[in-house]
């Protein structure tokens, strides 16, 4: 009798290091996912993405490199979704829901709206593309430690490290 008492409490014991664990893992993810949403007009648009950190890594450049398509995130593509019909750059974009990527350069970048939303954030393919405009990074007044996105009265904006990236948005 005592020695399945000693079983059970060791079994608890187990089960209760493993769970205490486990969302341990969850809260420190090294890129957790974030979600980013605001009007546009009457127009609504929602950012879902993972946000990975700098972790004192040169980011552009470096870890994103020029010139080659990024995911805008981590892990699933990132993803926009737009309620309603929106010009982006000037050009016009349905409502919908699309991957976003981008490539980097020193002075000016390709944002890239997808058709493919629900995919790995390496699966890109550009026969997929619903539209590719030109915008201009600048200069961020304070380091974002983790990438973020925000979603303002004009524009959708990546933030990371000591990079902005705005893109031009209105409602049709």
């Amino acid at each position: 009798m005592k020695r399945s008492k000693v079983l059970n409490l060791c079994m608890m014991l187990m089960f209760g290091i493993f769970v205490a664990f486990n969302a341990h893992a969850q809260e420190t993810k090294a890129s957790p996912p974030a979600t980013a949403s605001g009007k546009i007009g009457d127009a609504t648009v929602t950012v879902n993405y993972s946000s990975p950190s700098v972790k004192g890594r040169t980011i552009w450049g470096e870890l994103v490199p020029y010139g080659k398509v990024w995911r805008a995130g981590a892990n699933e593509a990132t993803t926009v979704t737009f309620d309603k019909d929106v010009m982006v750059e000037g050009e016009g974009l349905a409502a919908g829901t699309y991957s976003f990527y981008t490539i980097p350069g020193e002075d000016e970048w390709t944002v890239i709206f997808n058709k493919t939303a629900k995919q790995w954030g390496t699966q890109y393919d550009e026969k997929q593309d619903a539209l590719r405009v030109q915008v201009t990074p600048r200069e961020a007044s304070s380091m974002n430690e983790r990438l973020a996105y925000g979603v303002t009265d004009d524009a959708l904006l990546l933030r990371w490290e000591n990079l902005e990236v705005p893109i031009s948005i209105q409602a049709k």
